[in-house]
């Protein structure tokens, strides 16, 4: 065997592959939370009168309709991300700033939804899934937690108000239509600005202690579930 060969596997055999498989456990439950949330904002758009995202197949819960490489890349490494966003012709709705508000609220609302369900689901199959001590027993357990978790970081991600993340939408609805298309002009900016502050310690660290404080107020669910499983059982 070749001495680059002997020193390639030398550098994969010293390598932490359990960073690697830690990353590669959070792209489904990254799915789960962007998909959700792109699927809440064109369901709501839907019945509020806007048939855009359904005309466009983005009414489905299949992921890579939704997948924006970059935003689930970020997901991923800092837990921080975002999908490509559903689109959205607010002049179909019958009241267009109340009702692009209320569509871009829908999907930090069903965020926060889905990170209670699966808080509640994780302290109901937290004793079950713990004693049969596999690794896919632990795999699954470690899952259900991050889905909750990612799904908290989208909803307050999400809420920022710059564009194009669903905040400087919901503020649409306090401003008059010059200012916010005006706004808008900057929406192609906008990612790139988030990339470096997320990236950095500036808006990265605000992020991870909201979502961290918010989320240990909301493990009570994953309480409740736990005292619910072990009702059942008596």
């Amino acid at each position: 065997m070749s001495d680059t060969a002997n020193s390639l596997i030398e550098v994969l055999g010293n390598l932490d592959w359990s960073v690697l498989v830690n990353l590669a456990m959070s792209v489904v439950p990254a799915l789960i939370c962007i998909t959700l949330h792109e699927l809440s904002h064109g369901y709501v758009a839907y019945k509020l009168g806007d048939s855009t995202a359904k005309q466009m197949g983005r009414l489905t819960l299949n992921p890579i309709k939704h997948i924006d490489l970059l935003g689930l890349i970020m997901m991923v490494a800092f837990k921080f991300g975002w999908a490509k966003p559903v689109p959205v012709n607010m002049f179909r709705f019958k009241n267009p700033k109340r009702d692009m508000a209320i569509t871009a609220l829908a999907g930090p609302v069903s965020n926060l939804i889905i990170c209670c369900v699966f808080l509640l689901i994780y302290g109901a199959v937290y004793v079950p899934l713990l004693t049969a001590g596999t690794d896919f027993a632990q795999t699954v357990l470690n899952s259900v937690y991050l889905t909750a978790y990612l799904s908290l970081a989208l909803a307050i991600f999400n809420i920022i108000p710059i564009p194009p993340l669903d905040g400087s939408k919901i503020l649409f609805s306090a401003m008059s239509y010059e200012k916010y298309l005006k706004l808008m002009r900057y929406e192609k900016y906008g990612m790139l600005v988030l990339l470096l502050l997320v990236a950095t310690d500036f808006l990265g660290n605000p992020l991870y202690t909201a979502t961290q404080y918010l989320f240990d107020k909301l493990f009570v669910f994953a309480t409740w579930g736990f005292d619910l499983t072990q009702a059942i059982v008596g």
